[in-house]
C-alpha cells in the first residue's frame, strides 16, 4: 500500500506548494479515533505542529482520562462489600503509570503552570487510595486479631 503525506494548506488564494519534511518537524504525533470514515480517505496518524492546537488537544484527552479514572476511584471506594484489596492497588498503580505518562512524554507540550495544577490533582488521588489501602490493612489486621483470639480462648477451653 502506497505511504502518502498530505499538508492542509488554508490559504487557496496563493495556491502554493509547500514541502514539509515530517521527519524533522517537531510536533505531537498521535492517530485519530478509529469508526470515523471519509470517502476515500483512511487516517492513520497525524503530527500536529501548532502548539496552541497541541496543548488543546492534549488537555482534553488527559481531562477525560482522568475523568475516567475518577469515576473508577469513586466505584471502588464506594463498593464496601468488596474483601479485595487488588482493585484498591491495580487502581493506584493504573494512576501512577499514568501521571508518569503525563508528566515524561505530555509534560513537554503542555503549559508549566497547568501540568503541575494536574499532577496535584493526580497526587491527592494517589494518596486517598494509599490512605484506603492502608485502613483496609488495619481493618483485615484486627480481624486476623479477633480470630486468633478467639481461637486461643476456644483451645483453652478444651483443655
Amino acid at each position: 500500500m502506497n505511504s502518502k503525506n498530505y499538508l492542509l494548506i488554508r490559504d487557496v488564494k496563493t495556491k502554493e506548494i509547500t514541502y514539509v519534511d515530517y521527519n524533522k518537524e517537531k510536533g505531537y504525533l498521535f492517530s485519530p479515533k478509529k469508526g470515523v470514515n471519509f470517502d476515500g480517505v483512511s487516517i492513520n496518524k497525524m503530527i500536529v505542529i501548532k502548539p496552541s492546537f497541541v496543548d488543546k488537544i492534549l488537555r482534553r484527552k488527559i481531562k477525560n482520562k482522568l475523568e475516567l479514572y475518577l469515576e473508577y476511584i469513586i466505584k471502588l471506594l464506594e463498593n464496601d462489600d468488596d474483601t479485595d484489596i487488588t482493585g484498591l492497588r491495580s487502581a493506584l498503580n493504573d494512576l501512577t503509570r499514568y501521571h508518569d505518562i503525563v508528566k515524561f512524554q505530555y509534560g513537554k507540550y503542555l503549559d508549566e503552570r497547568y501540568l503541575e495544577l494536574f499532577l496535584k490533582k493526580i497526587k491527592l488521588l494517589e494518596k486517598e487510595l494509599q490512605a484506603q489501602i492502608v485502613n483496609y490493612r488495619d481493618i483485615m489486621l484486627e480481624s486476623i486479631k479477633k480470630e486468633d483470639t478467639k481461637e486461643e480462648e476456644i483451645n483453652r477451653r478444651s483443655r
